[in-house]
């Protein structure tokens, strides 16, 4: 048995072992951010319908460049997120963003909705300004 099969089985065994169980060792060959993409289509449950997208914000600024901390009173925000969701598009429009896309916003749009604790924003696909 070579060194190399020797590494690969130990991190087989360690992906068993790993808090995922089974899925971990389904999708253990798979790239990092496909990984990363499956988890998130697990957790949330929600399919928007149509153009609209279901974008988690990232966390507001805490602290300026010059490094002044914020008050949570005072903090803006955040017009930068992740797409978490999408819907199948229009009939003549199909979506382009993609399940896993950072997105920048604008700062009122979409509707602030609520599932399993965790603070989420649906929204028009053309609400979303660019894909960073």
């Amino acid at each position: 048995m070579g060194r190399s099969s020797e590494v690969i089985a130990k991190k087989q065994n360690s992906a068993k072992k790993s808090c995922f169980g089974r899925m971990a060792q389904r999708v253990y060959s798979v790239s990092h951010k496909k990984l990363i993409i499956k988890f998130i289509k697990m957790a949330v449950k929600v399919k928007p319908l149509a153009d609209r997208v279901l974008v988690e914000p990232a966390a507001a600024e805490t602290k300026t460049a010059s490094g002044l901390f914020i008050p949570d009173t005072a903090k803006e925000k955040p017009q930068k997120g992740k797409v978490v969701a999408v819907g199948t598009g229009k009939k003549d429009e199909p979506i382009t963003v993609k399940i896993g896309d950072d997105v920048l916003y604008g700062k009122y749009s979409g509707t602030e909705i609520t599932i399993e604790g965790k603070e989420y924003l649906i929204m028009r696909e053309s609400d979303i300004f660019a894909v960073i």
